[in-house]
């Protein structure tokens, strides 16, 4: 049953709240400076985003985690999006995916670079320019000697011995005094350090040393990527940062344009998960975004931010910080510049978008079958010969792709029939191991085999914590317990895409196996018995322990098999 409005109480009081479904899946995370009055908009007759009806419809409840302040509540949003990744809110796309520099906060800290921080190390971050933040990391270890050495030697290392780093751990002669330099650095304030290394590159190029001068400009470039401080165009702006946004359908590009000293200095680009709330989306990379560079006086926005925004940017600046959405004049021409900067970036990030293909299928999967998300699948199919070498397999894709370190292969260990109680057995195996539930449990099959492995789920109480389904060949129909069934179309191409990956990994282990056996086998010996005659064999007598008490009379019985050949079988196998 859908959440109701009268069966909700919430404190006038700041923090976080997260809509969820009936299987305690967060669908949606946000923010409040008061949750009662934020939480009773969502059930307005004129909601303000398209999302909200199907929200509250699919939400059973709502939690909330109480703040002390409003800003408070802001960080604490964008760490739990981060970590549930709602279908219903933005989020930074893929941010998983880009690195961080990193300062630890041991005795002599140590510089890294690295997708995964330490919890409580300073961090900047997370760079789009991957390369850029590795050659700038690489380069404040070689002019600062910053460690990067996991653990201190009383004899030093052969980083310190070949001058990558000042040694503290055989003397700490002004390593703090870098370090404070280094980190200076990378808020933003790189200056002086530019200017020196501008001096070497004019020096190197006047000695026509041009190799060095090349190299130290490419040091300059990549401090520039990294601290926003790369020229792109002269105008009249001071201290200010734009951010454009644009989008096409759940996919959307904000970039943001540095500007100071009179001049626009660079931008950063940044690909979003859109949904419907342009507002929400800024606010969340605002905050992502600005958690790990130092916020400007001025910043130009194509929407409110609100208060608690506001007083979370002063924090981190501490000192004031302006938001303006600007109407007219120079910062109007700024803000669209970034806006234009967006659409460019976003049409780029659509042509390189093959790498998206597999969530894409994976969302039109989800789709198609009404579920929230498609990511975990996992899809079982079976094989045997004649009764023996009987085996299974499961595979599992996640995000539309194949996980093959996840794959398993089971031996069925019961005397079952047939492929539908083999199915059974190793389902039930599977799901007493199994610490986290898929999206969809799919099987190469009919209804028969649905309708037994279900039963088999049940025995064991977990029938309803996921979706179950079964795909049969024959049209590609797909089968659901109470549903109607699907004959798929291009949408259901992840689920045809896991059957045929579960049916050729497990007929691979079955062939594997049966080469083995074959390997042992007396009758692989005998001449004249080719793999018809063999299968006559095994049907006529019902397998292998039948044709070893066969006697020659017996084995002559059997269409094919002359008496010459019953006597060679007869002695093979009783040599």
């Amino acid at each position: 049953m859908s959440v109701a409005l009268d069966d909700l109480h919430f404190p006038s009081s700041p923090g976080v709240y997260l809509f969820k479904n009936q299987n305690d899946r967060v669908l949606y995370i946000g923010k409040a400076t008061k949750l009662n009055e934020r939480i009773r908009s969502y059930f307005a007759q004129n909601p303000d985003r398209a999302m909200i009806p199907e929200l509250v419809e699919k939400s059973t409840h709502i939690d909330f985690i109480v703040t002390s302040t409003p800003q408070d509540a802001l960080i604490l949003e964008r760490d739990l999006i981060r970590q549930h990744k709602p279908r219903y809110n933005s989020m930074l796309k893929d941010d998983k995916s880009f690195p961080f520099l990193a300062l630890t906060k041991e005795k002599y800290p140590r510089i890294m670079y690295t997708r995964h921080p330490p919890r409580d190390a300073e961090r900047w971050g997370p760079f789009p320019n991957a390369g850029a933040a590795k050659q700038v990391m690489q380069l404040l270890r070689r002019q600062f000697g910053i460690r990067d050495c996991k653990e201190l030697l009383p004899q030093g290392c052969l980083a310190m011995h070949i001058g990558l780093c000042l040694g503290p751990c055989v003397q700490d002669t002004k390593y703090d005094e870098q370090v404070k330099t280094v980190r200076k650095i990378l808020n933003g304030d790189a200056t002086e350090f530019l200017e020196e290394l501008i001096s070497e590159m004019e020096d190197a190029s006047k000695k026509q040393a041009f190799e060095l001068a090349a190299n130290i400009r490419d040091k300059i470039r990549a401090i520039r990527t990294i601290t926003s401080q790369q020229y792109i165009a002269s105008t009249l702006y001071n201290q200010c940062d734009a951010i454009g946004f644009h989008h096409e359908g759940d996919l959307a590009s904000i970039v943001v344009l540095h500007a100071d000293d009179g001049i626009v200095k660079g931008k950063d680009v940044w690909p979003m998960v859109y949904r419907g709330d342009i507002g929400e989306c800024v606010s969340l990379f605002v905050s992502e975004y600005y958690a790990h560079h130092r916020p400007p006086s001025l910043l130009l926005t194509p929407t409110p931010l609100g208060e608690p925004t506001t007083l979370w940017l002063q924090d981190r600046r501490e000192k004031s910080v302006e938001i303006r959405i600007p109407k007219r004049g120079d910062l109007k021409t700024l803000i669209q510049l970034a806006h234009q900067n967006a659409e460019m970036s976003l049409q780029r990030m659509k042509a390189k978008s093959n790498g998206s293909i597999e969530q894409r299928a994976a969302d039109d999967g989800a789709q198609l079958l009404g579920i929230e998300q498609l990511d975990y699948i996992v899809c079982f199919d079976m094989a045997q010969f004649l009764g023996e070498q009987r085996v299974g397999a499961s595979i599992v894709f996640r995000n539309g792709r194949p996980t093959k370190a996840e794959y398993k292969k089971y031996i069925v260990k019961t005397d079952v029939p047939d492929d539908v109680h083999m199915m059974q057995e190793v389902v039930q195996r599977w799901a007493k191991r199994q610490e986290e539930w898929p999206d969809l449990l799919l099987i190469d099959g009919g209804q028969t085999h649905l309708q037994f492995v279900t039963d088999a789920l049940a025995e064991i109480g977990i029938h309803d914590r996921f979706l179950i389904a079964s795909l049969a060949k024959r049209e590609e129909t797909l089968h659901r317990i109470t549903h109607n069934d699907i004959i798929l179309d291009k949408r259901g191409r992840v689920l045809v895409h896991a059957r045929d990956e579960a049916h050729r990994f497990v007929n691979t282990f079955h062939r594997n196996r049966r080469k083995k056996e074959k390997l042992s086998d007396p009758l692989e010996g005998v001449e004249g018995l080719g793999a018809k005659k063999m299968q006559t064999l095994l049907r006529h007598f019902g397998g292998r322990k039948g044709i070893e008490h066969a006697s020659i009379n017996d084995l002559k019985t059997v269409p094919g098999i002359g008496p010459s050949l019953a006597q060679r079988i007869y002695d093979e196998l009783h040599s």
